[in-house]
């Protein structure tokens, strides 16, 4: 009898198995079936890929769209300054969401109620743009990278999941016993609760550098030309082959190539702008979920 149990116990887990696999393998392929479609629509005949004839494989195979983003010099110039801006950028605002959230979480902080409405007022109400560009260009910080930076240097909901972490995933008495050992508190800062937050360090470096890296709009605004990031750089190419095509509407020919080309230039554009991103964040994804879960526990 026992032993029938225990074999209907084992068909049970191991039809779950089977059923939990299938699930996450269904919602696998829809979430990363998107991205691979851009990769072979990025090799295939634009017409194809329109046509409906690219599924599985490139169809029509052709690497015209890679030729053309990388036949242009600023390419280089713009991934040398998109992986400037977002280092810098990264560190500056993971620095920053440290400083602010760490206080936020010491409960005897005075007015912490006060400071807290006044972060969470800023995530609903802004001035603008254009009071925003009068602020930047009054501080001297047009044409100046760190304008990328400062004008929105703590991310207030990132500030807030950070703050969670730290009240819900440090314990207190750690901090009271590090400054009865003669800790200060920069001191117990630095050396207790830094190393004990990696993992939500980790997600505010992958939340900081996805938004930094895909950010063009600023310096669209802020920088000089030669001084674009990879976004920027990427968009000037697509919006001159689109002039281009449009020029040539009138030549024989010459608007369908154009066309072609200007299409195949977005899914190539797409996949030269991630590829970085996609590098990196593997090596981050197994703190990602710790962190972003401890942090987003209610304190």
């Amino acid at each position: 009898m026992e032993k029938n149990k225990v074999r209907a116990s084992g068909l049970s887990d191991r039809t779950s198995d089977i059923v939990l696999v299938a699930i996450t393998a269904i919602v696998l392929l829809i979430v990363a079936y998107p991205l691979y479609y851009v990769v072979i629509a990025s090799f295939s005949d634009p017409y194809d890929v329109y046509a409906g004839k690219t599924f599985l494989l490139p169809s029509g195979f052709n690497i015209n769209g890679y030729k053309a983003v990388f036949a242009d010099n600023s390419i280089v110039t713009g991934y040398i300054n998109s992986i400037k801006y977002t280092v810098i950028g990264t560190i500056f605002s993971v620095a920053m969401l440290y400083m602010t959230a760490y206080p936020m979480a010491q409960k005897d902080l005075p007015g912490r109620k006060a400071i807290s409405i006044f972060f969470v007022i800023t995530m609903y109400f802004g001035g603008g743009l254009i009071p925003t560009y009068l602020v930047v260009k009054q501080t001297h910080l047009i044409y100046n990278m760190w304008s990328l930076f400062l004008p929105g240097g703590v991310a207030v909901g990132n500030m807030i999941i950070v703050r969670n972490f730290f009240q819900n995933s440090i314990p207190h008495d750690l901090i009271e016993a590090a400054g009865i050992d003669g800790c200060s508190k920069f001191r117990t800062f630095i050396s207790v609760v830094i190393p004990l937050s990696m993992p939500i360090m980790a997600v505010m470096v992958v939340f900081s550098m996805v938004a930094y890296w895909n950010d063009w709009f600023t310096a669209l605004i802020y920088l000089r030309a030669e001084d674009a990031p990879l976004p920027l750089v990427l968009r000037n190419i697509l919006i001159r082959s689109s002039a281009s095509a449009a020029q040539a509407s009138t030549i024989s020919g010459g608007f369908a190539e154009l066309n072609k080309l200007t299409e195949s230039l977005k899914f190539c554009s797409m996949i030269v702008a991630a590829v970085p991103m996609l590098i990196i964040y593997p090596f981050v994804q197994k703190y990602f979920e710790k962190g972003f879960m401890s942090g987003a526990v209610k304190g």
